[in-house]
């Protein structure tokens, strides 16, 4: 059994993508998810449009430059928002739980 520490090229992707994953979910958390802290929820708006607009920039960089770790990097930001807006989207949900409209 060798236990080498030895990381393949596919590993360094993963862990890439998990880098991303974990800043991203981290900055929402830090700006807040479902109540922005410190600022106004059209400054939070229009710093979240920033953010993703930047991201693109660097999604076109890494696919035209052929930078791989980039864009395992970007997959895993990519992963981190969907998960910060499931949960922006479910506690949307628990307050329709908690007050009942005429739509369900």
């Amino acid at each position: 059994m060798d236990l080498s520490l030895d990381i393949d090229g596919n590993m360094l992707n993963l862990i890439f993508a998990l880098v991303g994953f974990l800043v991203m979910l981290g900055m929402l958390g830090g700006i807040g998810i479902n109540k922005p802290r410190g600022m106004s929820v059209k400054m939070w708006c229009v710093g979240y449009l920033a953010v993703a607009l930047g991201f693109d920039v660097l999604a076109v960089i890494g696919l035209i430059g052929g930078f791989t770790w980039l864009t395992y990097l970007l997959v895993g930001l990519s992963a981190g928002a969907a998960t910060g807006l499931a949960l922006h989207v479910m506690h949307h949900i628990n307050e329709e739980d908690a007050h009942p409209t005429i739509m369900g």
